[in-house]
């Protein structure tokens, strides 16, 4: 994954994780597209038509609209809770019967891919389902993206550098039946796991119509060529050149052009042709408000898919602060949300011994008309080492953090379980390695599962270990270096005699709890005399100082020690939590520098196999070795009217599905 593709998932996970929605990925046999009996309430039946108004995060609006976004607009709110409703993706993950983000091939436009030539070689099938314009979504629907991908690969936030990753892991693809055919055959440039294929590669994928393959609003559909589907690799001078030229139009070259009714020009979203054309969901946008961001949706009656709208409209409020939409939970007006969230200001605590995904009691004045709901996101939390860092530890800290010894120090002095039932009331779930452990999935390890992970919370453990590796403790003081040396009993290479256990962090500055839990940390970590200092700073500003240095070095580099942006990584829409973007050598949001040859080994098999003995093995050993500071994840808390069904279960990816949602009579 590239740095680009790194903010932009971080900024979803702080921006919508505190709030509502958010996340991705795990596999199993897909579930049926409707509900069975689970999409009516036992108690009452549903009622064709009504409004529903859904409250968007605080702070947050939509404002891109082509599914081909770089990093300013690569958000969980333009994708999961903006373009999907409209635009599908080539597979849909998180099913509406289950909060486990697995892939659902019947809510897909094409069936289960097909694998031959020793996994070398992908078969794609499409419905046949249809865009508003009566064009099929076809197999030069998915060529148009292909070739746009592969012209502008530069431009999509979820590109990989690599030969191993997508696009480059592609040699060449063609459509045997034709463009108007329904099948598409990718050939890789090697064997990859079937199971990874899909849940990372396959699902950035999204078929376009032919409506968009234009320079100019009145050229005819597909005269742009950049959907083109010819022999062999379809990547050449010609194909590449459409494909920039039709990028530029329909992007307004990335919003700096500001060409009237293309991506960049929001008030014409509901009103230029050209958008509606292109849907192929269940619903199609008939009102935007530029200004402030409301959008408004109704059913799209050419709807190809198995479920169909039962309400009349469906309508994303924003609100400009999380105690302002609970202001309109509470006052109940006629516009007030039937889905909305509770801000954890106002959140009464979970009381002791509660399941940890069940939600406690609801803030006073909600309790009768709406349902609270405790959901969690398909993400783990972390805090980043710098492992280049030369501020701290008298230009020493990278030498430190590069000991094992003493990452598992700083995660044994971690309280993950006083954390989340101090100050987030109850509402988290911990983090105890790259895998998250809630929602429930098959990729989770008997190691991670184990209560408290590797290494539970335990000072005089602490304490102990790093006396035994040549440090002076000084509780509430500052611990140094008396052993210099690499031996068994030494503070390890690169140590200086003397080097004191003094850091800085930097944290986001945007949400309370997560400054509380950071104080917290703070105070246990110098019962052990590690002093760390605190700023909190934006969190553009800490974004924009935790940059991966790789493959070159610069000054900014070494420039920091500790950062915690108040998420860490959000699995979407690569959903199977591999750790090519994340911990490899190089990758690049591998932002503190972490390098192991055997956990780089580890990750290429889980790329490259399918069994989930093979990605056990990885995930158990990055598990203890710590590449980061686990953290726990603040658990989103949803407001649903007790007058509307078809809401629950709530997904972990935030993928929004209000055609299953409905009145009751």
């Amino acid at each position: 994954m590239t740095e680009v593709r790194r903010v932009a998932v971080f900024l979803a996970v702080v921006v919508v994780a505190l709030a509502l929605l958010v996340g991705s990925a795990s596999p199993s046999a897909s579930p049926p597209a409707r509900r069975s009996g689970a999409v009516l309430d036992a108690s009452s039946s549903p009622r064709r038509g009504g409004t529903v108004y859904w409250a968007l995060p605080p702070a947050t609006t939509p404002d891109w609209i082509f599914p081909f976004a770089s990093l300013q607009f690569f958000s969980v709110t333009n994708f999961a809770q903006f373009q999907y409703l409209m635009y599908r993706p080539l597979y849909w993950f998180g099913p509406p019967t289950s909060t486990s983000p697995n892939v659902d091939f019947a809510l897909s436009l094409a069936d289960q891919p097909v694998w031959s030539n020793g996994n070398r070689t992908v078969t794609i099938t499409m419905k046949g389902w249809k865009f508003r314009d009566g064009q099929r979504v076809d197999a030069q629907s998915l060529v148009f993206w292909l070739n746009m991908m592969k012209a502008e690969s530069s431009n999509w936030a979820g590109s990989v550098p690599g030969p191993s990753q997508f696009p480059a892991n592609v040699r060449s693809y063609s459509a045997p039946g034709g463009p108007t055919g329904d099948k598409v055959v990718l050939n890789l440039n090697h064997r990859y796991g079937t199971k990874w294929f899909l849940y990372n590669e396959l699902s950035q994928l999204q078929p376009m119509p032919e409506a968009w393959d234009v320079t100019s609003l009145k050229a005819a559909p597909g005269s742009g060529r950049c959907g083109a589907v010819a022999p062999g690799a379809m990547t050449g001078a010609a194909t590449k050149a459409a494909c920039a030229a039709v990028w530029r139009f329909d992007t307004d070259n990335n919003d700096t052009a500001k060409q009237p009714h293309m991506a960049g020009n929001l008030a014409t979203y509901a009103t230029n042709k050209h958008w509606s054309e292109g849907v192929d969901g269940p619903w199609r946008l008939s009102a935007f408000n530029a200004a402030s961001g409301e959008a408004t949706f109704v059913p799209n009656a050419k709807y190809s898919g198995p479920q169909k709208p039962t309400i009349s409209q469906f309508v994303e409020v924003p609100y400009a602060s999380g105690g302002a939409e609970f202001n309109a939970l509470l006052a109940g007006a006629k516009t007030a949300p039937q889905v909305g969230y509770l801000p954890l200001a106002d959140t009464p605590p979970k009381p002791a011994g509660q399941a940890m995904t069940v939600a406690g009691r609801n803030a006073p004045g909600l309790a009768r008309a709406y349902k609270l709901v405790e959901f969690e996101s398909w993400q783990i939390s972390y805090t980043s080492e710098n492992y280049r860092a030369t501020v701290g530890a008298h230009g020493y800290a990278g030498s430190v953090f590069r000991q094992l010894y003493f990452r598992q120090v700083l995660q044994e002095l971690v309280n993950q379980p006083g954390i989340i039932s101090t100050y987030f009331k109850g509402y988290g779930v911990p983090t105890y390695g790259p895998v998250p452990v809630y929602p429930a999935n098959s990729f989770l390890s008997t190691v991670e599962r184990e209560r408290g992970g590797p290494y539970p919370f335990n000072p005089p453990k602490a304490i102990a270990t790093l006396r035994a590796h040549g440090w002076n403790v000084v509780t509430n003081g500052v611990s140094t270096c008396v052993r210099p040396g690499t031996a068994a009993g030494d503070c390890g290479a690169g140590i200086a005699r003397g080097t004191p256990l003094t850091f800085k962090e930097v944290y986001t500055s945007n949400d309370k709890s997560l400054a509380q839990a950071v104080d917290y940390e703070v105070s246990e970590w110098a019962t052990a005399g590690i002093q760390v200092s605190v700023s909190a700073e934006p969190i553009d500003q800490i974004l924009n100082q935790v940059v991966p240095c790789y493959p070159s070095v610069t000054a900014a580099c070494h420039a920091w020690d500790l950062a915690n942006w108040g998420g860490g990584w959000v699995y979407s829409p690569d959903y199977m939590p591999t750790g090519e973007e994340t911990f490899a050598t190089g990758a690049g949001s591998n932002e503190g520098g972490y390098s192991n040859l055997l956990n780089d080994r580890l990750t290429v098999e889980t790329n490259e196999h399918s069994s989930l003995g093979v990605f056990y093995e990885w995930e158990n050993f990055l598990s203890t070795q710590l590449p980061v500071i686990w953290q726990p994840v603040l658990a989103g808390e949803a407001e649903v009217s007790k007058q509307l069904g078809g809401v629950l279960p709530i997904n972990a990816l935030g993928d929004l599905m209000p055609e299953y949602w409905y009145f009751k009579s």
